[in-house]
């Protein structure tokens, strides 16, 4: 009997203020749906950075001829610098930061360079002298950069040192710039959530003033006085909840896995079972969201 009760109060509630709802539905909705994207981008840079960061090589460029470097000064890299760097990367301070050293002479260079510009009109231009020698190294821990960057920068024989992680960066700040609008924007329209909660809530209640009058004169609990109201917010954010979840859910496997998977298969890409994964935390959040509410709300407007 007291379970029919609650659920005809909860139906009567959500009936008179039914704009309202919809207004607290289509927020929530919108809110979650900015902190899921916000989720699954940083998903995505964490994709992003465990597939290529593994791959990503410290290239040490040796002196060519003709360099302007000042650690070029003596002209070509000798087989003496050429050694002396070897040593420095087999020292005992940087070994253990390596994971694979490869060198790569001029005519490798050449090789390489050969296969990809064969077809430019400047190549016949270019000759074996023109390339650098280099060690290609693996770090065991890509982000220690800076200790093979310290070592090697400036010393004679050295042109240049590069991380190759400079070409990724842009991308990953993008990415993390968009994350942080994102997160912005989920916070103000969760706000407005929180506010359009306590509205409804506070508006069913004042609507039922009377009835939750005569139920404290009979003996209601307070939870019994209470519940409709708390339920009605927390249905109404629970279907935001579940609209957000299927918004991204299309998302990812229509636009991420669909479109982009079809055109650039070479980038791992977050998946329909990452939103699954976020979709009990988004739920709970609304959920969250309207227990709050109601506590602000209740305990001020079902007085008697």
């Amino acid at each position: 009997m007291r379970v029919q009760f609650i659920l005809s109060e909860i139906g009567i509630g959500l009936r008179r203020n039914l704009s309202m709802t919809i207004s607290v539905i289509l927020v929530t909705f919108v809110s979650l749906t900015f902190v899921g994207a916000a989720i699954l981008t940083q998903g995505q840079i964490q994709k992003f950075k465990g597939e290529w960061y593994d791959k990503v090589e410290i290239t040490v460029y040796l002196c060519p001829r003709d360099s302007t470097v000042p650690s070029c000064a003596s002209g070509e890299a000798t087989d003496d610098q050429i050694a002396a760097v070897e040593d420095v990367l087999e020292s005992p301070e940087v070994s253990p930061e390596i994971r694979d050293v490869m060198f790569e002479s001029k005519q490798d260079a050449w090789v390489s360079f050969e296969q990809n510009f064969s077809d430019r009109w400047w190549f016949s231009e270019m000759s074996v002298d023109d390339m650098n020698a280099s060690f290609r190294i693996k770090l065991t821990d890509p982000e220690e950069y800076q200790v093979i960057n310290e070592v090697l920068t400036g010393r004679a024989g050295v042109e240049e040192v590069r991380d190759q992680r400079e070409i990724y960066e842009p991308l990953f700040d993008v990415l993390t710039k968009a994350t942080l609008v994102a997160s912005g924007l989920a916070g103000v329209m969760l706000l407005a959530a929180v506010l359009l909660i306590t509205t409804t809530i506070r508006l069913s209640a004042l609507s039922r003033k009377r009835e939750t009058g005569i139920m404290r004169l009979v003996g209601a609990s307070t939870l019994f006085i209470q519940l409709p109201f708390m339920l009605e917010g927390a249905i109404a954010a629970t279907i935001g909840a579940l609209l957000a979840c299927v918004a991204l859910w299309a998302g990812v496997h229509y636009l991420v896995e669909g479109w982009l998977g079809s055109n650039m298969d070479w980038i791992p890409y977050v998946t329909t079972q990452d939103v699954l994964l976020v979709a009990p935390w988004l739920v709970a959040a609304a959920i969250l969201l309207a227990a709050i509410s109601s506590l602000v709300t209740l305990s001020r407007y079902t007085k008697v």
